[in-house]
């Protein structure tokens, strides 16, 4: 929670030490750094949303109900799960160097794309989806219509002068996130 809240320039060993309950020594002795321990924490995060993503089962819908389950649980991911979104935001001021070193996180988006593709494709072949559509592109769109509003639900609340976290208005935005992706998609 200490990268999350702070990033990677601003946790101090000392604080993951004593939210961890652990002594400070244990830390350099299992990760070395502060910096591998970071890209521990920064490679967990990234594994989990895909282990959970391959819990949804989604090679068990028809495509449509598949992308719509998804978008879904994507940005119940993000609602569920803010750290992650600092984490990533953190990452990105790194220019992603830690997970550069990552193998695992690299086949398990690798493994994740192939998984974006079958939807696609069984939904070209249940005739619902137009053909040619990127599943890396798609995955970004995905990511980038919940991660953007949830990101940046600070100024855009006081921007749009809303609240952009009322319950209602992320009812809204999950609709229209799903609306979106599917227009985007669909024949």
């Amino acid at each position: 929670m200490e990268f999350a809240t702070k990033g990677l320039s601003g946790a101090r060993v000392d604080d993951i030490a004593n939210v961890a309950k652990v002594n400070k020594r244990m830390i350099y002795h299992y990760f070395e750094s502060k910096e591998n321990l970071f890209k521990q924490v920064i490679e967990k995060a990234y594994l989990d949303i895909r282990e959970a993503e391959l819990k949804l089962n989604l090679e068990h819908l028809d495509a449509k109900s598949a992308l719509e389950t998804l978008v879904r649980f994507t940005w119940k991911y993000y609602l569920d799960n803010p750290e992650f979104i600092r984490l990533v935001n953190s990452e990105n001021l790194h220019h992603a160097r830690h997970l550069k070193a990552s193998k695992e996180v690299v086949q398990a988006n690798r493994n994740y794309v192939g998984l974006v593709q079958s939807i696609l494709d069984r939904g070209v072949q249940e005739g619902e989806f137009r053909d040619q559509i990127d599943p890396v592109n798609l995955n970004i769109t995905i990511a980038a219509i919940g991660y953007y509003y949830l990101n940046n639900r600070f100024t855009g609340s006081i921007i749009f002068e809303q609240d952009l976290m009322d319950s209602e208005a992320l009812d809204k935005r999950l609709e229209f996130n799903i609306e979106t992706i599917l227009k985007l998609v669909s024949r």
